[in-house]
C-alpha cells in the first residue's frame, strides 16, 4: 500500500506519452512503480538472504577455527608429553606445533628441552674450512663455487696437509671445543682417493685427541662412509638447507634425492648424520615447515641439527638479501627441540649478528650448541674468548666430548 503522500504526487503527474504519440493512462504508470517496488522487495530480500547465509558461513568458519586451535593445542600437548621421538609426524602437526603463538611455543619448547637435555650444557664445535673454494655446484648462497669466484674473489686453495688440520684442532681442544668439523668444497668424493685418504688420517688424528670429529665433503657412496666410519667418524654434516619445494630455487646442480641418499649411506654406516638447514635463503614459513617435516620422518632424527641464518656475501645470487628476522630463527629452533627432543639442535652461521639475549633465548628455547673459534667456512665466527664470557654471565658450560649429560631430574 502506498503512503498518502506518494499516492497524492502521483495522481498530479501528467500522462506518460507513448511512443506513437499517444497517451498511457495514470494506472500504467501505477502498475510498472508497483513493480519496481516489488523487485526492490525481491533484491532487499535477495541481499538479506545473501547477508544471513554469509553470516553463517562466518559463523561455520569461526567454528571451524576454533576446532583447528583446539586441535592444534592438543597436538602441542601430546608432543610435550612424549617421552621418546616420534618419527610419524605429518606436516600438519609440524604446522599446528610451528604456528603456535611464540612465546607459548618458546616455553613448551624449553620444558621439552629440560627433559631430554642438561639445560646448561652446550656444545662448542669449531670449523675448518680444509679445502676453500672451486666447487662445482651452484649453490646460491656459497662463495665457494667457481660460477661466482669472478663476484666473490674468493680464490681456491689446495686440500690443507694434514699436520696443519691437527694443529687447528689441537688449538681448539685447548681453548674448550669438543667437537673439531672439517668442510671441503667439493660436490662429490668421487674419484678422490688420494683426498680421501688425507681426510681419513685428519678424522683418526682428531679422533686420538678425545674430540668429536665431524667432516662435510659433499656427496659421498655408501662405501666411502663405510671408510669413514673405521677411520673414527663421529658425525657427518650434510644440510637439506630447505625445503623439498623450494630446494630447486637455490641449488640446480644436485637434487634433494641425491642429499637423502647422502644421509642414508651416513646412517647406514653407523655414523651420526648431522643435517639442518638455511634461513633466509627467501623462503616462507611453508618451507620451513617442509624443512622441520623432512628432518623429523627420517628413519632416525639425526644427531644435530645446525640452524644456520644466511649471511649474504657480494658477488653470490643472494648477496644483497635482507637477513632473517631473529623471531623465524627462535620459532624454528624452537619447533625443532619439539619435534626432535633428543635431537642437538645448533646455532651455526649467523650467530655473530645475534645479541646476548637473543642467543640466550636460543638456549632456552632448545639450542644445545655453537660454532666458535676463528671463522667458520667463509664467514666470521663467535670467539673462543667472547664465547667465554657468554657462557660465564648466562651459567652455561661446554658439554664434553661424547658424553652428554643426562637431563637433571625433575
Amino acid at each position: 500500500m502506498l503512503a498518502p503522500s506518494s499516492a497524492r504526487a502521483l495522481l498530479r503527474r501528467p500522462p506518460f506519452t507513448t511512443g506513437l504519440g499517444g497517451q498511457t493512462p495514470i494506472v500504467g504508470a501505477s502498475n510498472r512503480w508497483l513493480t519496481t517496488l516489488g523487485h526492490r522487495r525481491q533484491q532487499s530480500t535477495a541481499t538479506a538472504d545473501t547477508t544471513a547465509n554469509a553470516n553463517d558461513q562466518d559463523v561455520a568458519s569461526i567454528h571451524d577455527n576454533v576446532e583447528h586451535q583446539q586441535w592444534a593445542r592438543q597436538v602441542l600437548r601430546d608432543a610435550v608429553a612424549a617421552a621418546a621421538p616420534r618419527y610419524t609426524w605429518s606436516k600438519e602437526e609440524t604446522a599446528a606445533i610451528y604456528h603456535q603463538p611464540l612465546m607459548e611455543l618458546a616455553f613448551q619448547a624449553a620444558q621439552v628441552h629440560r627433559r631430554f637435555h642438561n639445560p646448561s650444557e652446550v656444545q662448542l664445535c669449531t670449523l675448518m674450512n680444509i679445502k676453500t673454494g672451486g666447487c662445482s655446484e651452484d649453490c646460491s648462497y656459497c662463495a665457494q663455487s667457481t660460477r661466482y669466484q669472478k663476484g666473490t674473489g674468493l680464490q681456491a686453495k689446495r686440500v690443507e696437509t694434514v699436520e696443519t688440520v691437527l694443529e687447528a684442532a689441537r688449538i681448539a681442544k685447548a681453548n674448550g671445543s669438543t667437537r673439531f668439523c672439517m668442510g671441503a668444497a667439493w660436490r662429490d668424493m668421487r674419484g678422490r682417493n688420494n683426498s680421501l685418504r688425507n681426510v681419513k688420517e685428519m678424522v683418526s688424528g682428531v679422533r686420538a685427541m678425545g674430540m668429536e670429529v665431524c667432516v662435510t665433503l659433499g656427496m659421498i657412496d655408501a662405501e666411502q662412509a663405510k671408510e669413514l666410519r673405521e677411520a673414527g667418524l663421529t658425525a657427518y654434516n650434510h644440510n637439506l638447507d630447505t625445503s623439498r619445494e623450494f630446494y630447486p630455487s637455490i641449488i640446480s646442480t644436485r637434487t634433494y634425492d641425491e642429499r637423502l641418499a647422502t644421509l642414508g649411506h651416513v646412517r647406514d654406516a653407523g655414523i651420526n648424520v648431522c643435517s639442518g638447514g638455511i634461513l633466509g635463503l627467501g623462503e616462507t614459513d611453508k618451507d620451513r615447515i617442509g624443512l622441520l617435516h623432512t628432518a623429523a620422518t627420517l628413519p632416525s632424527h639425526p644427531e644435530s641439527f645446525p640452524v644456520n641464518a644466511l649471511v649474504p656475501i657480494k658477488g653470490t645470487p643472494l648477496g644483497d638479501r635482507k637477513p632473517i628476522d631473529f623471531t623465524s630463527m627462535l620459532r624454528t629452533i624452537a619447533a625443532a627441540r619439539i619435534i626432535m627432543p633428543a635431537t642437538i639442535i645448533r646455532i651455526a652461521a649467523g650467530r655473530k649478528t645475534m645479541t646476548e639475549e637473543q642467543q640466550a633465548m636460543c638456549f632456552m628455547a632448545g639450542a644445545n650448541a655453537v660454532f666458535t673459534g676463528e671463522k667458520m667456512l667463509t664467514t666470521e665466527c663467535n670467539g673462543w674468548d667472547d664465547d667465554a664470557v657468554l657462557f660465564e654471565r648466562w651459567g652455561l658450560q661446554p658439554m664434553k666430548s661424547f658424553a652428554k649429560s643426562a637431563a637433571p631430574a625433575s
